[in-house]
């Protein structure tokens, strides 16, 4: 069996890295044959989410128009082809419906509301080009869905019988609890992107208060920069692929503030995951496919106004006992229903059926 796996971005994209590359070892050790194009190269993807710089930009967009065009040649010599999110960012589902037409199987795996309008700040301009409402038709020329939580399975189901929920899962090989030797300070971290750095904004009061509530109290903001005027214990720092890990295995405590809207519900909790896979006892609004994952506690807690969110925290700050119990606990149950060796074998299930079912095989 031979998949070509067309995604947006290169490895430094989170999304397809966590819903596609880390299944490839799986894959391949089933003898299947995997090939990753990813739309955006990494020259572009550096520059993606940076302010201006439209020339660059438009250079190397046209550059990556090309290699897609040229994948579907490549698609011809593959038995199935799985999208991730979309082939092409822009207009109609060009690639797909090609796909659909000259008779090759399609998957489509999504772990967003992207059939809801949304952008960075950073690209506003690009809104007008782009169509979530082809998200539909993709659905409905696919041989398969996957959805990463049930409130895109339920959306998917209005136009395809076939979807099945595989939520983003952790290597939990590579994320997993580290020995914190000596440290001092309490460090309540986040780890994000552009994309969801406002989310922050909603915590300003909060960290502000627990600031001065505790001397020792540092927060790391991993990814984007974000400032508080008054605030001086925030720490920033660039997000690296080969620092991920041990940025994350450095917080005391994990948080994932997020407002209530049709497009956080439907989020994947992969951050909240990441936390709890290296045994960070986790903070979380209690949005969408969060009410699932934690259970208040027992393995985190929920915050839904900044009274809960300083309370919850200073719980936490105040108790080593209670971060090590509740971190445990998180572990396990990654460990249980959203690791990679839990969720791997059930991939490769639906991605065989779908290639005997293309075979006239049952």
């Amino acid at each position: 069996m031979k998949i070509l796996f067309l995604v947006p971005y290169p490895t430094e994209g989170a999304s397809n890295r966590i819903r596609v590359e880390q299944y490839m070892p799986y894959l391949n050790s089933k003898g299947v044959v995997c090939k990753i194009r990813p739309f955006v190269n990494s020259h572009f993807y550096k520059i993606l989410y940076a302010p201006g710089r439209y020339m660059e930009k438009a250079f190397w967009f046209v550059i990556c128009t090309l290699n897609r065009i040229l994948d579907l040649m490549r698609a011809m010599s593959y038995d199935i082809i799985v999208v991730h999110r979309e082939a092409y960012p822009f207009g109609g589902p060009i690639f797909e419906t090609i796909f659909f037409k000259i008779g090759k199987p399609l998957v489509f795996d999504f772990d967003d509301a992207i059939f809801l309008p949304n952008t960075s700040h950073q690209n506003t301009y690009i809104e007008r080009f782009k169509k979530p409402g082809k998200i539909s038709k993709i659905i409905e020329m696919s041989a398969l869905v996957i959805a990463g939580n049930d409130y895109l399975k339920d959306y998917a189901l209005k136009y395809n019988k076939n979807v099945v929920v595989i939520p983003s899962s952790i290597d939990t090989d590579r994320y997993k609890p580290s020995v914190k030797r000596g440290k001092k300070e309490i460090t309540i971290g986040w780890i994000g992107s552009n994309t969801t750095k406002d989310f922050l904004y909603g915590v300003e009061e909060v960290f502000a208060s627990l600031s001065n509530q505790h001397q020792n109290l540092i927060f790391k903001i991993i990814g984007p920069k974000f400032e508080m005027p008054m605030v001086g214990n925030i720490s920033n720092q660039t997000w690296s692929l080969d620092s991920e890990i041990g940025d994350i295995q450095n917080f005391d405590i994990g948080i994932m503030p997020m407002p209530e809207n049709e497009w956080t519900k439907g989020k994947c909790g992969f951050k909240a995951l990441l936390y709890m896979s290296c045994g960070i006892p986790v903070v979380a609004s209690p949005v969408g496919v969060n009410l699932k994952i934690i259970e208040e506690g027992v393995d985190g807690f929920f915050a839904k106004n900044n009274e809960e969110w300083i309370k919850k925290l200073n719980v936490l700050i105040e108790n080593n006992a209670l971060r090590a119990e509740l971190g445990k606990k998180g572990r396990d149950k990654v460990l249980k229903r959203y690791s990679l060796v839990s969720n791997a074998p059930l991939f490769y299930k639906k991605l065989i059926e779908v290639y005997n079912n293309r075979a006239g095989l049952r």
